[in-house]
């Protein structure tokens, strides 16, 4: 900065003479020149501030925007349609099926839990009931253990079954017990023997058809409880029931839960809706086996998180403040 003002004050007095009103002259030139410098630099100065401060102003709407549209994108990604759109559908209501009605689930709070006295009552439904048309692939013995049975409980209904196994020393499959490593039993030995057995008709697999099925929890429940005669004018084909909470109305399983089908060991009435609603959190829990433990790491995580954000205000207010409120003074050269 000073070899230029020294080169400019030399070339102004070059300029101007030796006179004294040409040394005037010549420092009135160097004075301009540096002032037209200063101005130059403080424009510059002014529009990169600015440039920083529209680009915070507008941080918070582009992060909004940028959320919103990832939201978007995924919800589209997962259902097929955008969700404030209407979707055009040549379906009827009746072919889609009746929209369940949504049920207070005991584990459907952010802090909820499993009823596990549910979960048991659940599996004993499912086994006494379910267990003759559907599978449980997903489901292994050992995943009940700690949940709704204790560890010599399932051994023990493990044992009663029977596991293909081998070779043995001699090249040969043998029949086991079954044990805790041991998946649930399949009620067919494949696709096309559950076809036979069942009009044609696949049972589905139920490890996760709680999240495979539209409405989840509401839509089962409705679907076992909801079996009634068909209006006029609806016909049922031969060997088919009528639900209207199925799509097209006709479903191929019948009614199976009635009052007093079970028998739970605690006293807990068997009706037809306590049936459903046990066997509906049995499902739920096999579809997702981590959901406790998933909201149990989660309130650790906020505890955690919140935390560290007291600590970082603490940090930001007694720390930086003097850091960031002291002002800089600038005095420009005479």
């Amino acid at each position: 900065m000073f070899s230029r003002l020294s080169s400019r004050s030399l070339g102004a007095s070059a300029r101007y003479g030796s006179s004294p009103a040409g040394r005037v002259v010549a420092v009135r030139s160097v004075q301009l020149d540096a002032e037209k410098t200063s101005l130059s630099q403080a424009r510059f100065a002014s529009s990169k501030a600015s440039t920083r401060a529209s680009l915070s102003n507008n941080a918070l709407p582009i992060t909004f925007a940028l959320i919103s549209a990832g939201s978007i994108a995924w919800y589209t990604h997962l259902y097929g349609s955008i969700p404030f759109l209407p979707e055009a559908s040549a379906n009827t209501p009746a072919e889609d099926g009746l929209h369940p009605t949504h049920y207070p689930w005991s584990h459907s709070g952010i802090l909820d839990t499993f009823d596990h006295s549910s979960i048991r009552r659940g599996y004993q439904v499912y086994r006494e009931v379910c267990a003759a048309c559907h599978s449980l692939d997903r489901i292994a013995w050992r995943n009940l253990v700690g949940v709704s049975h204790t560890a010599d409980e399932v051994k023990e209904m493990a044992g009663e079954v029977e596991y293909e196994d081998g070779p043995d020393d001699a090249g040969e499959m043998f029949q086991r017990p079954g044990k805790l490593s041991d998946y649930m039993p399949r009620p067919y030995p494949n696709e096309e023997a559950a076809r036979a057995g069942n009009a044609g008709a696949l049972p589905p697999d139920l490890s996760l058809i709680i999240k495979a099925r539209h409405g989840g929890c509401d839509y089962v429940f409705s679907l076992l409880t909801g079996y009634v005669d068909p209006p006029a004018g609806v016909e049922i084909r031969e060997g088919m029931n009528y639900n209207p909470y199925f799509p097209g109305g006709a479903i191929s399983m019948a009614r199976l839960l009635f009052d007093g089908l079970v028998e739970y060991p605690d006293g807990t009435p068997a009706t037809t809706s306590q049936m459903a609603k046990d066997v509906v959190t049995f499902l739920n829990w096999a579809a997702e086996p981590e959901h406790d433990s998933r909201k149990r790491i989660g309130m650790q995580a906020c505890i955690i998180l919140s935390a560290l954000t007291a600590i970082s205000l603490y940090v930001k207010r007694f720390k930086w403040a003097p850091i960031k409120s002291r002002k800089l003074l600038y005095t420009p050269p005479k």
